[in-house]
């Protein structure tokens, strides 16, 4: 498994006039202390007029910001919202790919639409047709990277024949993620050959069907990109300590606030009924079910000590996700220096116990490329380019 951290920047009130400076710059030092820990990936949410539950209209420049301050880490734009209203295509494209040229390559591409009608209402769109704009308009921006005659005729936005520039470094082009949260997006993420990346926070069960659908889906994928991406990457709540009882305490106490914006945000479903979305009828704040972890995370969730983090991971192993990807602290509630305690914890003890296989394959692949240099060498041939 690789892992990574996942922000929302929630803003908790009251504010004052730094109140969102502290929670950028500390989710910053927080990327660059994973990165130094082993974390593989950084995912930023695009989402709009959220008060308290995310501050975080530009993703974009968050990340670069964060490329500038690492080196190896992944940049997750996850999810571009893939809505004409909000994002016309053409700009999504621009922006991706001078993002992947400044990180060195480095982007992770998350599409998606929005699921609260406060988003959806201030930008005029139909959420009955919004799952048919982010078809299309992934389809566009992936013309847009690999094409120099990138016009569009669609039915939900038109361009005269362009070259958007600048493309992607990467190519063919970035790794293509969808964000999902119900067993009929898993299948269409699959069917199109994208990364399924899930967000529902919710236990292992939860995606264990949905991931069995996505690679059965994704054997015989048409896919919207010139490359398949076939991960699952998971979102969960993590906060690993020394004392198991306090970690759990702490990492309780962010699950929790998060729970609490969840439950203000206005849903799809409650002002427009729509089928388009009837996995988001409501925004409700996290409730137990038979055989979770007491308080306000569910099973599967690394909050504990390194052994109860690994312990719980082994879940998410076995039922299939390749990634996982943290949210490390709702609205700033944990003390800056905890979280970066917490992560470097994480680093020391938990990555190796749950990266023994894949290092053990890249050793053993190094030393057959040793041997295989050096009996080249002996023999008098070539080296490989």
């Amino acid at each position: 498994m690789k892992f990574g951290v996942f922000y929302e920047h929630s803003v908790l009130k009251p504010w004052d006039e730094r109140s969102e400076y502290r929670v950028y710059h500390q989710a910053v030092e927080q990327v660059v202390a994973a990165e130094e820990a082993g974390f593989d990936q950084v995912w930023e949410v695009e989402h709009h007029f959220l008060e308290e539950y995310s501050h975080s209209p530009a993703p974009e420049v968050f990340l670069s910001f964060c490329a500038a301050k690492t080196s190896r880490i992944r940049l997750g734009h996850g999810i571009a919202l893939m809505l004409p209203p909000v994002n016309h295509p053409a700009r999504v494209a621009e922006r991706a790919a001078a993002l992947d040229i400044l990180s060195d390559g480095r982007l992770e591409f998350g599409t998606g639409r929005s699921a609260t009608w406060t988003e959806l209402g201030a930008f005029g769109c139909e959420p009955d047709v919004t799952k048919e704009m982010w078809d299309e308009c992934t389809r566009a921006v992936v013309r847009m990277w690999t094409s120099s005659d990138a016009g569009w005729d669609g039915k939900h936005f038109k361009m005269p024949p362009r070259n958007v520039v600048p493309k992607p470094l990467q190519k063919p082009h970035p790794p293509l993620w969808v964000a999902v949260q119900s067993p009929e997006t898993a299948v269409q993420a699959g069917e199109r050959g994208m990364g399924m990346l899930g967000v529902t926070l919710g236990a292992p069960l939860d995606y264990q069907q949905m991931v069995k659908d996505y690679h059965r889906a994704i054997r015989t994928c048409e896919s919207v990109g010139e490359a398949v991406n076939e991960q699952v990457n998971g979102v969960s709540f993590m906060f690993c300590g020394e004392d198991d009882a306090e970690a759990k305490a702490l990492g309780g106490m962010a699950a929790m606030q998060f729970g609490v914006r969840a439950a203000h945000l206005v849903g799809v479903g409650g002002i427009y009924p729509s089928p388009a979305y009837h996995a988001h009828s409501s925004a409700a704040p996290l409730r137990n079910r038979p055989g979770d972890v007491v308080g306000p995370v569910r099973e599967g969730t690394p909050v504990g000590d390194p052994h109860e983090c690994i312990k719980q991971l082994k879940w998410w192993e076995e039922v299939g996700v390749d990634r996982m990807c943290f949210l490390v602290n709702t609205g700033e509630t944990i003390p800056q220096e905890k979280v970066l305690e917490s992560l470097r914890l994480f680093g020391r003890e938990v990555i190796p116990a749950l990266t023994v296989r894949e290092r053990a394959e890249a050793a053993k692949a190094a030393e057959a490329a040793k041997k295989d240099e050096l009996a080249r060498r002996e023999a008098g041939l070539p080296m490989p380019a």
